[in-house]
């Protein structure tokens, strides 16, 4: 498990995913967003980046996936390993890195009832949060949570243009939660920072084999 090396630092990820026709038969396109907010050492403000990326073919659980995948990479690329709360409206994504991983893990990826559907993203999904201390946490979608409803709009964004961001940039939750606020659409404060004392990460990972287990 990673260690808590001064390097570390308290981030919060706030992720979502579109998928323009899920379940319909035919190419679905769809988009992955997130805002990452990352505590300063002088209490002010988070420093907020965004991030988003897109499929042309696609389903709501594979992009939900993607969110995480591209979340974690990001805030790892400078070889730490820090203390993440991942926030997201998919209990697929929340209940599979929470609970089902450890025996899909145990019974070489697969289920009792046969394959793992995205078992290839779930297994990149675990060893990239391997690298950190994640704690996953479930909050509704579509119920106002401000930093929840604009990762939908990075996210249905990329979808209906089907681009990426390449990378992390400069993040405009500011400007778009001021001019949701002045149409009253959004009206609940958005989420503090976590408190780094109160953080308890979920349980450590099952290791990825990198030989075939197929």
């Amino acid at each position: 498990m990673p260690g808590t090396d001064a390097a570390s630092h308290l981030i919060a990820i706030y992720a979502d995913e579109s998928c323009l026709g899920n379940g319909r038969e035919g190419d679905n396109p769809g988009g992955a967003g997130g805002l990452i907010e990352m505590a300063r050492d002088d209490d002010c403000e988070p420093l907020r980046r965004d991030y988003w990326l897109a499929e042309p073919s696609t389903t709501n659980n594979r992009m939900a996936l993607r969110s995480a995948i591209e979340g974690l990479r990001l805030v790892g690329l400078d070889g730490a390993s820090h203390h993440i709360v991942f926030t997201s409206d998919s209990r697929y994504l929340v209940d599979g890195m929470t609970s089902w991983v450890y025996d899909w893990a145990r019974r070489g990826w697969r289920r009792k009832t046969g394959a793992i559907e995205n078992v290839a993203l779930w297994r990149e999904l675990v060893e990239t949060a391997r690298r950190h201390r994640v704690a996953w946490r479930w909050v509704r979608g579509h119920a106002g949570h401000p930093q929840n409803e604009y990762a939908n709009e990075l996210a249905t964004r990329a979808a209906a243009r089907q681009v990426g961001s390449n990378g992390m940039i400069d993040s405009e939750f500011d400007t778009w939660l001021a001019a949701e606020r002045a149409r009253g659409r959004v009206t609940i404060a958005p989420d503090p920072m976590p408190d780094r004392t109160m953080f308890k990460s979920a349980r450590e990972l099952p290791a990825v084999q990198t030989e075939s287990l197929f």
